[in-house]
């Protein structure tokens, strides 16, 4: 288990980052995310307003955490591939004085992550909120993303350990 406190917007939120747990009940988690590899390299998207990340997005009625993340993924990057669940962040806003019961986020909510193996790379269109994605090496990623912190590093080697064969661990 990591523990960091983050800066969202103006307002500190506690996220907990629980790798190997069942996930908690699909109404609570609010996000899917996930590291996608393809040839030992990590894929990282350029969004709007995130700059340079990992995909996800949030879960549309009726659909399943990993239905989400396969769609996320196809429209932020074009890409398909097998998926194994990693575990989930807390995302905890009961220090967060600026949070009240009007917001669209609950006090405190889930988002799953997953890791996937890229089998098929379409051409890059940018038909949706994405700009550009890129495959790097996994230890560059502090350096594209500069919200890089502890909960997205102990993602990553979670992620890399699904899969020994890589180098970086």
């Amino acid at each position: 288990m990591t523990i960091v406190y983050v800066n969202w917007g103006q307002s500190l939120v506690k996220l907990t980052w629980i790798p190997k747990q069942e996930p908690p009940q699909r109404e609570n988690i609010t996000s899917v995310h996930g590291m996608c590899f393809y040839e030992e390299k990590l894929l990282l998207v350029n969004i709007k307003n995130r700059e340079w990340n990992i995909p996800g997005g949030h879960i549309e009625i009726n659909e399943t955490p990993l239905e989400c993340f396969k769609c996320e993924v196809l429209e932020e990057a074009c890409v398909e591939g097998d998926c194994e669940y990693l575990g989930f962040v807390e995302v905890n806003h009961s220090e967060n004085p600026a949070w009240s019961s009007d917001s669209p986020y609950p006090l405190i909510g889930y988002q799953a992550f997953f890791r996937m193996n890229v089998t098929t790379v379409h051409p890059f269109d940018a038909n949706y909120e994405s700009s550009h994605r890129k495959f790097i090496h996994p230890h560059e990623a502090s350096t594209h993303n500069a919200d890089w912190h502890e909960v997205y590093e102990g993602i990553l080697q979670s992620a890399l350990l699904v899969n020994s064969k890589f180098t970086y661990l």
